[in-house]
């Protein structure tokens, strides 16, 4: 969609109409749309876009807090939001008929995840939940879709970010079937360490020793002395409310 900078706007319109978005009165607007600055602290995606694409974006996100334990959404769930994690840490996982559990990810600050099931316009295929106080950014699909169909840049990061999802949920069957506890822990710590998929996330990770259990289906007490052999193995030091990376390179590949 092309629209000419001196276009004229007609008494009544707002830009949204003009991107053939729903229409948000001039008041409601400014109230509640995010600053540009602020999206690209939040929203790597969003560094590549143009002006226009940017004015876009930040008129159809908004933030919403969940506190720990509580359920974002469930599987089966129409959430007709693509997400992005702003603070905080959530758990993507599933529970099986049977009543077995399985985690696919956790999710920090900068990861933004259900792109393909806003593609796909259908319910969500997994549960997310906030394993502490966390914000969330919402995009509407309607946001969505306008820049899926409108720009390059954010395409661009569609196919880089569908990718590394689909070589970050293979690896987590071959290794879930294959590695052991210490190994499993190990590679879903490096998980949260890809520059794709957490762009801004430094070596230091805030996670409780609780939260890496629960995101690699252990218990506490067993996440405890793996993380300590890891320690010890010079991968990773412990510190108080977190972990920081030592070797990056031997966590991804340990166990092999």
């Amino acid at each position: 969609m092309i629209v000419p900078a001196n276009l004229r706007i007609p008494l009544g319109w707002t830009k949204r109409s003009i991107f053939g978005l729903p229409a948000v009165t001039e008041t409601a607007h400014d109230r509640n749309m995010i600053h540009p600055d602020y999206l690209r602290r939040i929203a790597a995606w969003s560094r590549d876009l143009s002006g226009r694409e940017i004015e876009v974006a930040r008129a159809g996100v908004t933030e919403r807090s969940y506190s720990a334990g509580e359920v974002v959404f469930l599987h089966d769930d129409q959430f007709e939001y693509w997400t992005g994690v702003v603070s905080g840490l959530v758990r993507m996982s599933k529970v099986s008929r049977s009543g077995k559990a399985m985690t696919f990810t956790g999710l920090t600050a900068g990861a933004w995840f259900g792109e393909g099931t806003v593609l796909k316009r259908e319910p969500r295929r997994y549960d997310v939940i906030a394993l502490r106080d966390t914000r969330l950014a919402l995009m509407e699909q309607t946001t969505f879709f306008w820049l899926y169909e409108n720009s390059v840049a954010f395409n661009r990061f569609l196919v880089m970010q569908l990718n590394e999802r689909l070589g970050q949920f293979i690896g987590l069957v071959e290794y879930g079937r294959t590695l052991d506890a210490t190994a499993r822990l190990a590679r879903s710590i490096a998980s949260m360490f890809n520059p794709i998929l957490y762009p801004d996330l430094n070596r230091h990770l805030e996670i409780t020793q609780e939260e890496i259990g629960a995101l690699t289906g252990i218990s506490r007490q067993n996440a405890n002395q793996c993380l300590k052999r890891l320690e010890q193995e010079g991968l990773l030091r412990l510190e108080y409310g977190g972990v920081t990376i030592v070797d990056l390179e031997r966590l991804r590949s340990y166990g092999e």
